[in-house]
């Protein structure tokens, strides 16, 4: 290949696009989820689902997506070659969110009205066990080396550890009001809980629950009470951790190994779960009250773009 050809063909391949994702998009109150395009940033279908669509997930295979709809007692299989629900698993009264696990097998549910967490085993679509956690469990996270579960409790303001092998609970640990969200660190150290009713993050050693920070969120011009801390996304390499506000429409960078918090992006409204494109060159926003998405370009720090999706947007997760 000539030199001039040669130069050719890397700049288009510099001006390809590089995103190949999908985002798909709990809607609360249509009972539907949105499914968009990363590479037109359009919605492309909505999905009919159960009653109150909230946490979501995909498979590890990709293949399937699991939507957890509250109100019906049970998580929709949906097949997401045909785009239709292909299934039901019955995992307790008001599921609201779940983690599945790195071996792909099991699925830790929370189950609001029960105050429990439910281990359903996905390919028998079957609860095996039920684990007593505190009053209105909520957030769920499985470590990524497969050791541990954590699951948050509203009204008991505790983050909750269970050993994934045996079930077991091992630890409550108090954290600030109404937490919402758990994640673990790409590394299995962390672990961090989002507060609502506070407007913080508290970031935990995994291991020996010792805290090792704790993030205030202060957007400038916002009023206090409006700053809610919900949903949380971690790059790949730990070095950045993002933070939804809720109703302050604000997202919060976090510089993880620092807990240096540097910049908030304004978003839509009330601002409840987010989502890292694969490459983590963009975050996916669900906005509860506006009911959009909104797409920020992490790379020139703005938002580039808002999708309009259904009513009620509350989980959102992105497949490749």
């Amino acid at each position: 290949m000539r030199a001039a050809g040669l130069a050719a063909f890397f700049i288009c391949a510099l001006l390809r696009p590089a995103l190949a994702d999908t985002i798909y998009v709990s809607n609360e109150q249509d009972n539907t989820i949105s499914v968009i395009d990363s590479a037109s940033l359009t919605v492309t279908t909505t999905i009919d689902v159960g009653h109150r669509p909230r946490g979501i997930a995909v498979s590890r295979d990709n293949t399937r997506l699991y939507v957890a709809a509250g109100d019906d007692d049970r998580i929709d299989v949906v097949d997401l070659k045909t785009r239709k629900i292909v299934g039901f698993i019955d995992c307790g009264q008001d599921p609201e969110f779940f983690a599945i696990h790195p071996d792909g097998k099991r699925a830790f549910v929370s189950n609001e009205n029960d105050n429990l967490i439910s281990v359903v085993n996905l390919e028998a679509k079957i609860i095996t066990e039920e684990i007593p956690v505190g009053v209105e469990p909520e957030g769920v996270a499985a470590s990524p080396d497969g050791k541990l579960v954590a699951a948050t409790s509203e009204t008991t303001s505790m983050v909750h550890v269970i050993d994934a092998a045996s079930s077991a609970l091992i630890d409550n640990i108090l954290i600030d009001t109404r937490p919402r969200a758990a994640r673990f660190s790409p590394d299995s150290r962390q672990l961090w809980v989002s507060s609502e009713l506070r407007g913080t993050v508290t970031v935990l050693d995994a291991n020996t629950r010792e805290e090792l920070a704790k993030l205030r969120f202060m957007p400038q011009g916002v009023p206090r009470e409006l700053v809610q801390a919900v949903g949380i996304a971690l790059t790949n390499d730990g070095k950045r951790a993002y933070v939804a506000l809720g109703p302050s429409n604000r997202v919060a960078e976090v510089q993880a190994d620092t807990f240096s918090i540097l910049r908030y992006y304004l978003v839509g409204q009330r601002v409840w779960h987010i989502a890292l494109s694969s490459d983590e060159t963009r975050l996916y926003t669900a906005n509860g009250n506006s009911g959009d998405v909104t797409v920020i370009d992490l790379g020139k720090q703005q938002p580039i773009k808002s999708i309009t999706v259904g009513r009620g947007p509350w989980g959102i997760v992105v497949a490749p």
